[in-house]
């Protein structure tokens, strides 16, 4: 039987890709006021904005492609039972190749209804625009996950952890919580790694840091993990 292999990726992971940070110099922070783009206030107080930022957000992940770091935890999964948690909302994992992606802040390329949550459709192309309802007939909006929303993916995400044989951590500087405290449910003497070139102030000893950018620090994991697969 395989060992359960989970790991927890974040926007490093998808950089490579030429996806945008918001954390980053030159990200999407310093063009954006968070406040006025993702958080439901914002989808209130100005719809148009908000649509036009996940729009132009969709339309660039149309013309990204995924990274070696994508393909090299795709090809984890010949040799152990992989579960990613992503706190992206790309689609990169899915397709280098991933089969068990758990998103916790949503999908970029879904739409959900204003008024029924449980109303989730795929995004023909890359343009939401108003008047595009759902079944009941209310206004679709982003599938993400907003700043002041609760992460419901979260209730998965804990037991995914708590089982893992060896938990990952690929691109995220864990501070985006309740992401961010997922490695604490981790057993005692599970292996932990964190791949990321900027080492994130993590206090506990068992982990071991790979200080590298996903595409690099990826196939540095896998030599890692061969002995323990």
């Amino acid at each position: 039987m395989k060992k359960k292999l989970v790991v927890l990726t974040g926007a490093g992971m998808s950089q490579e890709s030429g996806i945008r940070t918001f954390r980053d110099m030159g990200g999407l922070w310093e063009e954006y006021d968070i406040s006025e783009v993702a958080t439901p206030e914002a989808w209130l107080r100005n719809p148009e904005l908000v649509m036009k930022f996940y729009n132009d957000r969709r339309k660039q992940l149309y013309e990204c492609t995924p990274n070696a770091g994508h393909f090299g935890l795709a090809d984890l999964e010949n040799a152990f039972d992989v579960q990613i948690i992503t706190q992206n909302v790309d689609d990169l994992h899915e397709r280098a190749g991933s089969t068990k992606v758990l998103h916790l802040h949503g999908e970029l390329k879904k739409v959900r209804s204003t008024q029924h949550s449980e109303l989730v459709y795929d995004l023909d192309g890359w343009e939401l625009k108003f008047g595009d309802l759902c079944e009941r007939g209310h206004q679709l909006r982003p599938h993400i996950v907003w700043f002041g929303e609760e992460v419901p993916a979260m209730e998965d995400a804990v037991p995914m952890v708590e089982q893992a044989d060896i938990f990952v951590v690929v691109g995220t500087s864990l501070n985006v919580y309740p992401a961010a405290g997922l490695m604490h449910y981790t057993g005692k003497d599970v292996p932990v790694f964190v791949v990321d070139p900027e080492r994130p102030p993590i206090g506990m000893k068992k982990v071991q840091f790979i200080e590298e950018k996903a595409g690099v620090g990826v196939r540095m994991l896998r030599d890692r993990l061969q002995e323990l697969a």
